[in-house]
């Protein structure tokens, strides 16, 4: 890795809850400083976006950090929601009652309208129980044009079975939410998601020209190759120590009551 300090991104206004930092022209983070995801701003020629949005009790600061960058929220064209997490999700909500649209991964979608509390962590987060409503279901490979910033939209499961990671290839500018931080930093591999689809996902996303790492949590990070292989030695690791546990239990004891659910099964067309 290298040895090299990071980059210190300039701080364009702070207040108790939030920071608004450049990231590059026309791009911000707000970086929260509980427990909240961060959110990014990306200024379009055509149209402006907000790249998840925190929670809901920190949206009053989110509008004093969104009104210094001369974006209020009124002049957010669209919310790109990267997965179904209420610390990247929960401010949403504010955002229905205006024109702006709401999106994400059709997966996302589905668990977010379904209001699937166990995937959202409603409980973790303590969030309050308002619905949000997605306006468009995202695939692989689309791309939302914003004028001057093309963003494509990767499908990088992993992290969850939901989460999307956003590319800006003239610019090397990666959005990757929770599926990569700076320091080569995973996120945890909650219930629809899998180790093994985590490595395919970072295996994608070496592959790419970033210049600049926009997380989901953390710091901006302008080495984005080094955080990169670490996170997948990382992953080798954790599939490693899986491994051993696994192997570590008596197999036939535990996989004993799915095989009698499979065995009944069995016998419903008897």
């Amino acid at each position: 890795m290298s040895e090299r300090k990071p980059t210190a991104f300039p701080i364009l206004m702070k207040n108790d809850i939030c920071s608004l930092i450049q990231a590059a022209d026309d791009v911000y983070q707000i970086r929260f400083s509980n427990r909240a995801a961060n959110a990014y701003l990306v200024r379009g020629s055509a149209r402006t976006i907000l790249i998840d949005v925190g929670l809901s009790s920190n949206y009053p600061a989110m509008v004093e950090c969104l009104t210094f960058a001369g974006c209020p929220p009124e002049k957010i064209d669209m919310v790109v929601l990267s997965h179904e997490h209420l610390d990247h999700i929960g401010a949403a909500w504010h955002f229905n009652e205006r024109r702006t649209l709401v999106v994400a991964h059709r997966l996302a979608a589905n668990k977010i309208m379904l209001r699937d509390d166990f995937s959202m962590l409603r409980k973790m987060f303590n969030e309050p129980n308002v619905p949000v409503n997605i306006d468009i279901w995202l695939e692989e490979g689309n791309l939302i044009d914003l004028g001057n910033f093309r963003l494509n939209v990767m499908y990088t499961p992993g992290h969850t079975s939901a989460c999307i990671t956003l590319f800006e290839q003239d610019k090397g500018l990666l959005f990757a939410a929770d599926t990569l931080m700076p320091g080569g930093v995973m996120g945890g591999v909650f219930g629809s998601g899998s180790i093994s689809d985590y490595i395919q996902s970072l295996e994608r996303i070496k592959g790419l020209n970033t210049k600049i790492l926009l997380s989901g949590h953390g710091r901006l990070s302008d080495t984005p190759q080094d955080d990169v292989r670490i996170a997948i030695a990382r992953s080798h690791g954790l599939l490693e120590d899986t491994a051993q546990l696994f192997d570590a239990l008596d197999a036939r004891s535990n996989f004993e009551p799915i095989m009698q659910s499979v065995r009944d099964l069995n016998k419903l067309d008897d």
